[in-house]
């Protein structure tokens, strides 16, 4: 095995120069002009796979930060699988703290699943744990530490499952390609500083010009935000005030670059594991035709761009059929920076970058407000806009066999009329000009194996306090919970996730695919992740499977802030019902 260790990393990294430093900390299938050839992509591969987790340096756009690393590379290797094999991971801990892997959308025994203190004990300093289980799907996954903020610090890497059969999806080659987002602040700092002022990364302010002009707000309507303790520029919590935005591992400067031939169909496997941010993707050029979704087959959807929350996957198709160069764009939504590829023929090759658009800003529809309904039936808009909400009655009746919502610090707002927004593009892409996937575009590639209705349904608020950074469920976080919500196995049931926020929230379950309440009965889009947008819903179905399952929102922050919960599924192997 190779020694990490920090004397010969920095040793090496001043020897090498940025560019080489650079590529010895990729693994080899991250490496820019990869050929990425699906039965080729270099990959851990077999029934017994050894990983490392340990401190490593390593350099983004020149330069040098610290990192946490799988096999010393981040991200982490790829693990290359096949459906219908048994795996056997271990996975020795270097760090001198805690730390773990959760195979992120991969359905497998809770006790594998790598919560620290949810379904197993963690990994300490020194030990090795080995996690065990048979491999029962295919698509494309991803891994990544349940531990503290290590996710921050580039503890992840990708996961593909190969088909036990024919692969519908026919390709000629392939690239995976992960998104993130890195800094060279410690995680803890950004949190600290969030804690503090939750827009101390915000550098998109309103100006006084824009407001006199009318380019963003004008002055009454931004008093009347004021008055709320809002802000329409916060978008992201963290923004690229302090983060580089990578492919592969790769800044935009660094230029990843991945090879095709004219003419061939190029499968892009996009996983977002992202700590805090959600991208807008497009390649200038090429249509997108979107083939699976969370490692999920769908029918293909045509588009020119589409939105990937933190921790979803997308693989789509592009077909380039000219000798040319193409740039793949990941713009962060609030657009405060891009991370930037290229697809070419030939190595050394580059196309234009196109500017950051203009930032979005959210409006009243994001705070779950239709004005025009609401100005038709003689509501707050008639009563003098925004503060005519202090007369609206906002209480929570009658929660559906869910713990009811806590009133207090952690709940800043109720969203008075939320709507489904399945239909909707996400933020900043209301008016590109082009088609945006949306999830009412996605129809499953199988049926679906479990079509019953469900016998109960459940109503989950997503709640927090943006001005404080508190973030909960129901008005509860995590800390403050006294019981998860209790499930029984096998039964079927309705999930309604409220967004009472006025940010896009990315919720994550584990160990199950949910049937989004959309499409052809039996042909629902089945997603692991699933963003619900500010003031909106979304209804999904799932059947429980035993054991205690981690449900949390995916921005990483918001879940150490307290956007936490358990499933708890009973009963477990062995017990009575």
């Amino acid at each position: 095995m190779i020694d990490f260790s920090r004397r010969r990393l920095l040793r090496n990294a001043a020897n090498l120069g940025g560019g080489l430093a650079l590529s010895s900390m990729l693994p080899s299938w991250a490496r820019s002009a990869t050929f990425g050839l699906a039965p080729t992509a270099p990959a851990l591969t077999g029934n017994a796979i050894d990983l490392t987790i340990s401190h490593a340096h390593r350099h983004v756009d020149g330069r040098a930060g610290h990192v946490v690393a799988v096999n010393g590379t981040v991200p982490g290797p790829l693990l290359r699988l096949k459906e219908g094999q048994n795996v056997r991971l271990s996975v020795k801990n270097e760090l001198s703290e805690e730390t773990s892997i959760h195979w992120h959308g991969v359905l497998l025994p809770f006790q594998m699943d790598g919560v620290p203190g949810v379904t197993f004990p963690g990994i300490k300093p020194g030990e090795t744990f080995v996690y065990e289980f048979p491999v029962i799907q295919s698509g494309t996954y991803w891994y990544h530490s349940h531990s503290g903020l290590q996710e921050q610090e580039g503890h992840y890497g990708p996961i593909v499952i190969d088909p036990a059969g024919e692969d519908p999806i026919r390709a000629d080659r392939e690239h995976v390609v992960v998104l993130s987002d890195f800094s060279f602040m410690h995680p803890h700092l950004i949190f600290e500083r969030l804690k503090l002022d939750a827009e101390y990364f915000n550098y998109q302010q309103e100006t006084v010009a824009g407001l006199l002009t009318g380019k963003d707000q004008t002055l009454k309507e931004r008093a009347e935000w004021a008055k709320m303790l809002m802000n329409p520029t916060d978008i992201s919590d963290v923004t690229g005030a302090a983060y580089t935005f990578l492919i592969n591992g790769h800044g935009a400067r660094d230029n990843w670059t991945g090879l095709f031939k004219p003419g061939e169909r190029v499968r892009l496997r996009f996983i977002n594991s992202a700590a805090q941010t959600m991208f807008d993707v497009r390649v200038p050029g090429l249509k997108i035709s979107v083939v699976a979704a969370d490692g999920q087959n769908v029918r293909p959807v045509e588009v020119d761009e589409f939105q990937i929350g933190n921790a979803e996957t997308y693989d789509v198709i592009v077909e380039p059929s000219e000798d040319r160069a193409f740039t793949l764009v990941a713009e962060a939504v609030d657009r405060s920076g891009m991370a930037r590829g290229t697809l070419a023929p030939r190595t050394g090759m580059t196309a234009p970058v196109p500017p950051l658009r203009n930032r979005p800003l959210a409006s009243m529809k994001d705070m779950g407000m239709d004005m025009g309904a609401m100005t038709m039936g003689g509501g707050a808009a008639s009563s003098g806009g925004m503060a005519g909400m202090a007369g609206m009655d906002m209480s929570i009746r009658s929660p559906r066999n869910g713990p009811g919502v806590k009133m207090g610090p952690g709940l800043q707002m109720i969203t008075p009329m939320p709507v489904d927004r399945t239909g909707e593009r996400g933020q900043g892409l209301e008016s590109v000009g082009h088609r945006v996937l949306v999830y009412r575009d996605l129809v499953a590639l199988a049926p679906n194996p479990d079509t019953r209705p469900p016998s109960r349904a459940l109503d989950i608020r997503l709640t927090g306090n943006m001005e404080r950074f508190m973030w909960g469920f129901d008005g509860r976080k995590f800390s403050e919970t006294t019981k998860p919500y209790a499930f029984r196995k096998g039964e079927r049931v309705r999930v309604t996730l409220i967004n009472d926020t006025m940010m896009a929230h990315p919720i994550h379950l584990h160990g199950h695919f949910f049937d989004l309440v959309q499409g052809p009965p039996g042909l629902r889009p089945r997603k692991h992740t699933v963003i619900v947008l500010p003031g909106g819903k979304v209804a999904w179905d799932f059947t429980p499977e035993a054991g205690d399952w981690a449900f949390h929102c995916h921005m990483l922050y918001h879940m150490h802030a307290g956007m936490f919960q358990v499933f708890s599924v009973r009963p477990l192997g062995g017990e009575t019902a």
